[in-house]
């Protein structure tokens, strides 16, 4: 049988491949920065309220990192950031790093939701939020804050950047697409799957958020990260020996610190410039959460205890301050954090989850802290959480020492997805896709994504040894 193709079909598919090139070749060329190859910028217009699309636009900044071969697949990886507040651009490095083996074969595709980066930035002029020196100075500048926004925030919706997301597929001519997100990314993701089902491919999600989760209720799975720490402490010879009282130093510290005890005079460690600071429960608690993030921090945390009990803060306030010393390109929108969290979480925080999530744990007053600034936010409650399955094939992948989204996340988030597989890291906190062998197994999943996944390899992740001293894994 001879097959016959007419010259008017080979004319069409000759005119769509011509399209679809020329849109992904739009743009300019660009660099980045922590990245040394050169890259795709673009920016595509998008309604500023999807409700009136003729309405006025926003200028959204996409990254193209374009595939190495040639000829490539024609399914790019769309990269959906954390926060909410991180922008696309301010992780565009890791297209060199996690997602080299990916780029092999495929575009990746940073975006800067809206709010974020180079997408119209929501920022706060002054001292950034999170390093506030207690909850009213907090208060006040974010009320000052709010009257300096050019749009509402009520705009900048999880529902409003899945939408976003599509016309950045169509504006680059791509067909479907693969996501991956990283913790908020991971909610950003679902929520596009359901939405757009048609745009998916596959997705991969990586410190998985389920979509009943409210992201402010954390300090229980906070609390399980901290007592790890003591207990892997315990367990182990060295540090026993240097931290015997790890666990009774660290009530201490709580319990003065909450009594508002503690005044450290200090050199800033930006301006050298001499410093006095009453430590509140605010700043102590966000330390600690943020050094459970990674293994590699929380092995630390023994010794920063330990140093703290004997008087010398200076280990403490250099690991705090670490956490918020950021570049103006790499720092959270915390406004968008905000809006994201007062629409979607907050009503969903009931006096009743709130108190369980809290109870016997050093990250109390977290939530409140947040819930009492959405009042200046303007943002009305946003519906529930669609739970509609999700059918794409899907990667979950989790770190069992996570103190954000611990494993049992992506279980649940698992339930709607029937064609999910879900990997468990034993020695991974919060971000398994750098580790080891996972750029591998990003590449292998996306290139099969029907198939079973063979991750054994990610056994082999180990723990750092816990710093005991001021020379590191020796007192």
């Amino acid at each position: 049988m001879k097959l016959r193709v007419s010259w008017a079909v080979l004319a069409l598919v000759f005119f769509i491949s011509a399209w679809a090139q020329a849109a992904t070749a739009s743009g300019r060329d660009c660099h980045l920065p922590g990245s040394e190859a050169g890259l795709r910028c673009h920016a595509i217009a998008v309604p500023l309220d999807p409700q009136h699309p003729d309405g006025d636009k926003l200028q959204l900044h996409v990254t193209v990192a374009p595939a190495f071969r040639q000829v490539a697949s024609p399914d790019p990886l769309f990269v959906l950031a954390g926060g909410p507040g991180q922008a696309g651009s301010s992780i565009v490095a890791t297209h060199a790093t996690v997602f080299q083996r990916v780029r092999a074969t495929r575009d990746i595709v940073f975006i800067d939701q809206r709010g974020t980066g180079r997408s119209g930035k929501l920022r706060c002029a002054g001292t950034p939020l999170d390093a506030a020196a207690n909850d009213a100075e907090m208060r006040d500048g974010f009320a000052r804050c709010v009257t300096t926004l050019k749009h509402p925030l009520a705009l900048y919706t999880t529902a409003n950047a899945a939408h976003d997301l599509e016309r950045v597929r169509v504006a680059l001519g791509y067909g479907k697409v693969n996501l991956f997100g990283g913790s908020y990314g991971t909610r950003l993701g679902q929520a596009y799957a359901r939405s757009y089902p048609d745009s998916v491919r596959a997705l991969i999600l990586d410190g998985v958020a389920a979509p009943e989760m409210v992201i402010p209720a954390s300090a229980a799975a906070a609390q399980r990260a901290l007592d790890g720490v003591f207990a892997r402490c315990a367990g182990d010879q060295a540090c026993a020996r240097a931290f015997p009282a790890l666990r009774s130093e660290f009530a201490s510290l709580l319990a003065r610190v909450d009594a508002g005890a503690v005044t450290l005079d200090f050199a800033h460690p930006r301006t050298a410039q001499p410093t006095r600071l009453p430590l509140s429960n605010m700043r102590f608690a966000y330390t600690i959460q943020r050094s459970l993030y990674s293994p590699r921090d929380s092995q630390r945390l023994p010794y920063l205890i330990h140093s703290a009990a004997l008087g010398n803060w200076g280990p403490f306030l250099a690991r705090g301050f670490a956490a918020t010393d950021l570049s103006p390109e790499g720092e959270l929108a915390m406004p968008l954090l905000l809006a994201v969290l007062c629409a979607e979480d907050i009503p969903r925080l009931s006096p009743a989850l709130r108190e369980a999530d809290e109870r016997g744990s050093f990250l109390r007053g977290h939530a409140g802290r947040i819930a009492a600034l959405c009042p200046l936010t303007g943002v009305a409650a946003a519906a529930a959480p669609s739970a509609r399955p999700i059918h794409a094939p899907a990667l979950l992948l989790s770190g069992a020492l996570d103190p954000v989204t611990p494993p049992s996340g992506a279980a649940s988030a698992a339930r709607a997805m029937p064609n999910a597989q879900q990997v468990v890291v034993a020695h991974a906190g919060h971000g398994v896709s750098m580790l080891a062998c996972a750029p591998r197994l990003l590449r292998e999943f996306l290139d099969q994504p029907h198939q079973a996944l063979n991750a054994r390899c990610l056994d082999d992740v180990t723990l750092p040894a816990f710093q005991l001293g001021h020379a590191g894994t020796q007192p």
